[in-house]
């Protein structure tokens, strides 16, 4: 038995392994030392992280997307969002673009909702929120050709949304979280962060491996 009090324990890498290193994400394999001495293997999945965009219009309409997802093998509606990864690009000039690429928005109005860590047991990654007001209407990059090309958008108000996520008809994690905050925010429950708030929590790894 540990005499360390719980919740002091450092969970140290004993050994690391490399098992794969891909486009937007890699793998490797990490012997974690447990509480008593004890060593587990633990998988992780490194992310380059992203942002995620609750764009909400003059009548409280929010922008979703009807997007293929391959691994789910569905549609799923969800927030305009995308990778970190353009080295050096600050989270939220990343969320001003992907709202430009995918929807043909920008907005005058910017600040910080959440941070979503959605698979934790498994995956670095984390994906910052912005609540994005004042809209207006931007060229639109064409489409790439791959599941973008089939990519719908709509305009949905809040409060649907919040059914919508309630109901089981809006499953990804950001989208979830930031309906609800927004929710929360409009109804006067929470206030948003500022646009440059600290991100602690975003990851690091896979960047500073592509990186070298």
């Amino acid at each position: 038995m540990s005499t360390v009090e719980r919740g002091a324990h450092e969970f140290s890498v004993a050994k690391s392994q490399d098992v794969y290193a891909g486009r937007v994400m890699a793998l490797r394999v990490d012997d974690v030392v447990m509480p008593g001495g004890k060593v587990a293997t633990r998988e992780v999945i490194e992310h380059p992280g992203a942002v995620g965009v609750i764009a909400l219009d003059e009548n409280d309409n929010v922008v979703l997307i009807h997007q293929y997802r391959h691994p789910v093998g569905q549609r799923l509606w969800e927030l305009p969002a995308g990778l970190l990864d353009a080295e050096g690009e600050d989270p939220a000039i990343t969320a001003q673009r992907e709202l430009a690429e995918e929807v043909g928005l920008a907005a005058t109005d910017w600040s910080v909702l959440v941070d979503v860590s959605g698979s934790p047991g498994f995956m670095d990654e984390v994906i910052r929120v912005y609540l994005a007001r004042g809209l207006s209407t931007v060229e639109q990059l064409a489409d790439t050709g791959d599941e973008e090309a089939d990519l719908v958008v709509r305009r949905v108000p809040l409060s649907e949304a919040v059914r919508m996520v309630l109901s089981g008809a809006i499953i990804n994690a950001a989208t979830v979280s930031g309906v609800l905050a927004a929710h929360a925010v409009l109804s006067g429950a929470a206030e948003t962060r500022p646009v440059d708030a600290p991100w602690e929590s975003r990851p690091h790894r896979f960047a500073r491996r592509r990186s070298g």
